[in-house]
């Protein structure tokens, strides 16, 4: 048994699930494949898997309970399932997080990971600071999602095809929004709130795939699924798609309503992903926030970092924990002599909460010292996020007079991963010492 593997595919064959497998596999995404669900149940109470895939088409009668016994083999943590098969009519009453139409190409499949893993993650956050600022007299509003029909956005021009899926959309409930060009496009996603985007190649395919790009790189639109609807003939790959942030393949050989449901299905897992995303964003203004930074305070952060701790033991997933403080620099240090670095704080406060995922847990130790709880995450990967942070905000000029230039913050790094039997005090301090570069005793 691959002791390292994170994915577990359940089929009773390898017609689908072995090249899924293979492919996942060079991905990073290393695999492991049961047989039938006690396998399944087996290998999950083994091994710390973050998602499972299931064959629609090879997984026996029990499919509808399936998902359901999966998820329970593993509670607390929270397991993402993907199926693969048809999306069913009724897209609001399913078991499965997710359903992707076949064949199910591994970098999609990776793409789609990603995300349900994330927002796993940070549903068991939201749980967790339920119980942290209950202790604290706070309330937090429940994750809700909307009952209005989604929201899809169809971009490209009015070809036979394209509004034959367009119709199909409405048929099944979405309300569609149309536009003819990238720029059009870009102020709809800008100005409204959209739940899936369909993108026409039709004789501009790389524009289709510039608009995709795009929305990856925004931070705002990153999320929103994109299925990419290509002309029956097209030299465009399926790898080249998937690299690009499109979310799904169709073309007009697959019938619109099929499509439909694939657009349907994935608005369905953005929206119950907004949600969870929308009530952590909530938490800021419980007013139990440093005032300045909008950071997590010392104390808040200590009783929800014991709280981390625990349930990462108990859901057998990696918690670490950074720590960064301002070094000192000549200019650093005569902007604090002066107090230019006092007033520049707060923005930094502010922007390493904006640089952070939303699971995570950014807090202001000190003055000058920040601190973040980052879930689900080992050391090394703890350390690439903490340098990225450290990055952007030493590319920021702050304010130091008329009479001087503006000065830029670096900081000094202290990474470190909770080890098993250890406190989350220790780790905290273990980190502490590394950015303060002493010995811990």
């Amino acid at each position: 048994m691959a002791a390292d593997a994170r994915i577990l595919i359940v089929a009773r064959d390898d017609v689908r699930a072995g090249p899924l497998a293979e492919g996942l596999d060079r991905l990073g995404w290393r695999t492991i494949t049961a047989r039938g669900p006690y396998a399944a149940v087996a290998a999950l109470g083994d091994l710390p898997i973050e998602a499972v895939i299931v064959d629609l088409a090879s997984s026996g009668p029990d499919i509808q309970t399936l998902s359901r016994r999966l998820k329970a083999a593993v509670a607390p943590r929270r397991l993402p399932v993907i199926a693969i098969g048809e999306p069913e009519n009724d897209y609001r009453d399913q078991t499965f997080d997710l359903t992707l139409s076949p064949p199910l190409h591994p970098s999609q499949a990776a793409l789609r990971l990603e995300t349900l893993v994330r927002t796993a993650i940070a549903e068991e956050e939201f749980e967790l600071r339920l119980e942290t600022f209950g202790d604290r007299g706070r309330r937090l509003d429940l994750p809700e999602q909307s009952e209005a029909p989604f929201r899809v956005l169809a971009v490209g021009e009015p070809a036979p095809q394209f509004l034959a899926l367009s119709n199909a959309l409405q048929r099944s409930g979405a309300e569609v929004v149309g536009a003819f060009t990238a720029y059009t496009a870009f102020d709809y996603l800008h100005e409204r709130s959209f739940d899936a985007v369909v993108l026409w190649a039709g004789d501009s395919q790389q524009e289709a795939l510039s608009i995709a790009a795009g929305m990856r790189r925004n931070t705002r639109l990153y999320h929103i699924p994109a299925l990419l609807y290509l002309k029956a003939e097209s030299y465009v790959t399926m790898s080249d798609a998937f690299h690009r942030g499109v979310s799904d393949v169709a073309s007009p050989e697959t019938p619109e309503t099929e499509t439909a449901l694939r657009v349907m299905e994935l608005a369905r897992s953005f929206r119950r992903g907004e949600a969870i995303r929308g009530a952590l964003e909530k938490a800021r203004s419980s007013g139990l926030m440093d005032a300045a930074t909008g950071l997590f305070t010392r104390d808040l952060f200590a009783a929800h970092l014991a709280r981390l701790a625990t349930a990462a033991r108990e859901r057998a997933r990696p918690l670490s924990i950074c720590v960064l403080r301002v070094a000192d620099k000549p200019d650093t240090t005569w902007a604090r002599q002066n107090g230019w670095l006092d007033r520049a704080i707060p923005q930094i406060g502010s922007m390493i909460g904006r640089l952070v995922r939303v699971e995570d847990t950014p807090a202001r130790l000190s003055t000058e010292v920040f601190a973040l709880a980052l879930p689900a995450t080992n050391q090394n990967a703890a350390r690439a996020a903490a340098e990225r942070i450290a990055a952007v905000i030493g590319c920021t000029a702050f304010d130091a007079g008329e009479d001087r230039p503006p000065f830029v913050c670096e900081f000094d790094i202290g990474v470190a991963e909770v080890q098993p039997g250890e406190g989350a005090v220790k780790a905290l301090e273990r980190a502490a010492a590394a950015a303060l570069k002493r010995e811990v005793g």
